[in-house]
């Protein structure tokens, strides 16, 4: 996966998960990510940082749907499936910092969030909602 370097030569760089490492796929069924290539990888355009690989829960959806951000019911038109608990997606990192500080936040996959997520949301967070930390 591929990060624009914002240097304004156009050039990409791998992306990276918030552990350092290589970003690991997020989701492909449903097709997630700001590029829907299945990845939570992120570039100048992602104005919404759709860093964070989260695991639904119909608690977090019902917090989303709740603060005007609908990620349960289909839209055909934009090619979105609607979610259910248990399907992975790439949340915008504020609002998963907002359900954070409601208690509502879905646990993380951190080898699939991308690095851009700590600029809103702490590492010691991420890893206290983690799934994949032996």
């Amino acid at each position: 996966m591929f990060r624009t370097d914002g240097g304004g030569g156009g050039g990409r760089r791998p992306s990276k998960n918030v552990l350092g490492g290589e970003l690991e796929p997020c989701s492909t069924n449903p097709m997630t990510g700001f590029f829907r290539n299945g990845c939570c990888d992120t570039s100048a355009e992602d104005i919404g940082s759709h860093t964070v690989c989260a695991l639904m829960t119909a608690e977090f959806l019902a917090f989303s749907k709740a603060s005007g951000n609908d990620l349960s019911t289909p839209m055909p038109d934009f090619g979105f499936p609607g979610l259910k608990p248990g399907d992975r997606w790439c949340l915008c990192a504020p609002p998963w910092q907002e359900a954070l500080e409601a208690g509502k936040a879905p646990r993380v996959v951190l080898r699939a969030t991308e690095a851009g997520a700590l600029d809103h949301c702490g590492l010691a967070d991420l890893k206290r909602h983690a799934i994949d930390l032996s």
